[in-house]
């Protein structure tokens, strides 16, 4: 299993840069954006909501790197994305302090049911040195990796392009601060797969890595 895990992110190296250079993607777009820590310091009724560059529709995945030093066990660091034609309609990834690491994955459909927790870990939920990936299509829905394991797989939340996020962590207004230092490095990377599929090959290594690190932390835990 460690081999083919192995093999795959070799592949993920040394073919797409082939492939970059023989085939091109118009559609490929790419925002990097690296949000400090006194931005958590709010409550979610005071989050300021930013535009991103390009707006990320039909295949997109959100890459999230969480350095952030909480200050308050209460704290947390919570990254909420928008849908472009109503910011009423967003996904909500929330990440607790140590040493619970609590992580939770929300929706808000206005269309449906409103907000709604579709994933709740209280210990372990996400994991320092581990990226958390959130990935689209329009006909797959939405997955979301801890970096250790698939919690959220093909969730159906209809057509959703970003083009906008914020972030929060407090709690209450009255609390302390819930981040004292660091940052929050979050990639949006997005494309259109018929213009061409050989661009968004990256897409395809992150997923297949992701599964075959489930699988093999699950035959861990069964062997152990």
């Amino acid at each position: 299993m460690k081999q083919v895990i192995v093999i795959l992110v070799i592949a993920l190296f040394v073919v797409t840069p082939a492939f970059a250079q023989e085939q091109k993607n118009p559609s490929l777009k790419i925002n990097l954006i690296e949000i400090p820590a006194e931005e958590f310091n709010r409550v979610a009724r005071d989050t300021q909501i930013v535009e991103l560059e390009d707006t990320h529709a039909i295949s997109w995945q959100v890459t999230i790197d969480n350095n952030l030093l909480y200050a308050n066990p209460n704290g947390n660091g919570v990254l909420r994305f928008y849908d472009e034609q109503n910011t009423e309609k967003f996904i909500e990834i929330g990440m607790g302090s140590p040493t619970e690491h609590k992580f939770w994955v929300a929706v808000q459909l206005p269309e449906d049911e409103g907000y709604v927790v579709v994933h709740n870990k209280l210990e372990r939920g996400w994991f320092p040195s581990a990226k958390t990936i959130v990935s689209y299509t329009d006909r797959a829905g939405m997955t979301v990796n801890n970096g250790e394991r698939i919690e959220v797989s093909n969730l159906d939340i209809g057509v959703f392009a970003i083009k906008s996020y914020s972030v929060f962590g407090m709690e209450n207004s009255a609390d302390p601060p819930a981040i004292n230092s660091g940052n929050m490095i979050v990639e949006f990377l997005s494309g259109d797969p018929s213009q061409n599929v050989f661009a968004l090959f990256p897409f395809y290594v992150t997923a297949a890595v992701g599964l075959l690190a489930g699988i093999l932390f699950l035959t861990k835990r069964r062997s152990s």
